[in-house]
């Protein structure tokens, strides 16, 4: 296919295609002639990972192209995958405290938990316990429960991992879940916490809809 209909079938610009080629994201295309190139399936699929970890993951280009190098590489092994993809994922994180660093690595410690000395998420749980420090103390009580819940989650991302097939389909599982798995716990979080508050709240009554689940209400008011 030439760059217009793969630019028409992805939803991503000519201009952007020849950016992400040149940039190493994306595979040069096979040249046809003096101005014309083909493009197939194998772009299309880069493409919309490239515009999904842009785009849902909010990775930089340079980001990206990091994660896709690890995806495409024959010899990381997928630890070293998950390293590249874990820091991959942009947060701009205050320096803990040590006090907060000593309750996530309390919680490590209980749940037998064994890292790298500078995983990313060690620092990044800590911040947001110094930041629930300043206004609600007690939330942080509740973080035994959801290290039991993120152990769960955690098994479920390995098991996605191994069932994925080959090695190339098992890092690209790897990078990609790391990267778009936290936007897809968020929003499966916030669905989970307004059913179980009308559950808890509401005898299970949900305002204005038709109470079933999985039924969205398009005409309920937000107040």
């Amino acid at each position: 296919m030439r760059i217009s209909e793969l630019s028409e079938r992805t939803g991503v610009s000519p201009a952007s295609i020849k950016y992400y080629t040149r940039e190493g994201l994306l595979p040069a295309g096979e040249r046809t002639g003096y101005n014309s190139t083909a493009y197939d399936e194998s772009h299309v699929a880069r493409l919309r990972l490239i515009r999904a970890l842009i785009d849902t993951g909010g990775l930089t280009v340079a980001a990206a192209g990091e994660v896709i190098a690890a995806i495409d590489s024959p010899d990381i092994d997928l630890d070293h995958a998950f390293g590249i993809a874990q820091r991959s994922v942009p947060r701009d994180v205050t320096p803990p405290s040590s006090t907060a660093i000593e309750q996530v690595r309390a919680v490590m410690r209980e749940r037998g938990w064994a890292t790298v000395a500078d995983n990313p998420g060690i620092p990044l749980a800590a911040s947001v316990l110094d930041d629930l420090a300043t206004t609600r103390t007690d939330l942080s009580a509740v973080l035994p429960r959801y290290a039991e819940a993120i152990d769960i989650i955690a098994e479920a991302d390995l098991d996605a991992v191994a069932a994925s097939g080959d090695r190339d389909q098992m890092t690209e599982t790897v990078v990609v879940g790391i990267v778009l798995g936290d936007v897809l716990l968020a929003g499966l979080r916030r669905i989970a916490q307004e059913s179980h508050t009308h559950r808890r709240y509401r005898g299970g009554v949900v305002p204005g809809q038709a109470h079933e689940p999985g039924q969205a209400n398009e005409t309920r008011e937000l107040t």
